[in-house]
């Protein structure tokens, strides 16, 4: 059965579930979240995403992100995800929320309100290949430059994050 996903009005009430892909296609607003997660040294986990994902293929994004399942808290979705892709938990808490909306060269458009979520781990994550091809770790600082050199290696949703709250995430 196909995953589906929470559709939400603007301030974030359910007001009922459709199958992703349809409300991917249809640009229909829903339930999202991304996790940041911030080592020791204030460096962020970024991964880049999987060679076959159905969008933003090899591009790099925060630690993790999806979608809350119905009935799913945004924190124990977030940590179901980070364990499903980054091979680990850790304690996380929600810093904000927003709406985006970023279509895509594939004929999909993301339109989510999303709940950044942040927490910390000083490990080596166990990424699961299936979702991940790669991690690294990153300052703020340098990944703000690095987008403004080179969007094209990064996610749409990661870029607005990032031009929208980057002083939300500094002082998370």
């Amino acid at each position: 059965m196909e995953e589906q996903v929470v559709l939400v009005d603007e301030k974030d009430n359910a007001i009922g579930l459709m199958p992703k892909m349809e409300a991917h296609e249809k640009a229909v607003l829903h339930r999202a979240f991304s996790v940041f997660i911030f080592n020791s040294k204030g460096e962020l986990m970024l991964q880049q995403r999987a060679a076959h994902k159905y969008h933003s293929p090899l591009l790099w994004t925060n630690t993790c992100c999806s979608h809350q399942r119905d009935g799913e808290c945004n924190i124990e979705a977030g940590k179901r995800r980070l364990q499903e892709e980054m091979g680990f938990v850790t304690e996380i808490k929600e810093v904000f929320s927003f709406i985006y909306k970023a279509p895509f060269d594939n004929g999909l458009t993301e339109h989510e309100l999303d709940h950044v979520m942040v927490g910390y781990y000083d490990e080596k994550p166990e990424i699961n290949k299936d979702e991940v091809q790669d991690y690294k770790w990153m300052t703020l600082a340098d990944v703000k430059s690095d987008i403004e050199k080179n969007p094209q290696r990064y996610t749409e949703w990661f870029k607005i994050i990032f031009d929208k709250s980057y002083e939300k995430l500094v002082d998370a």
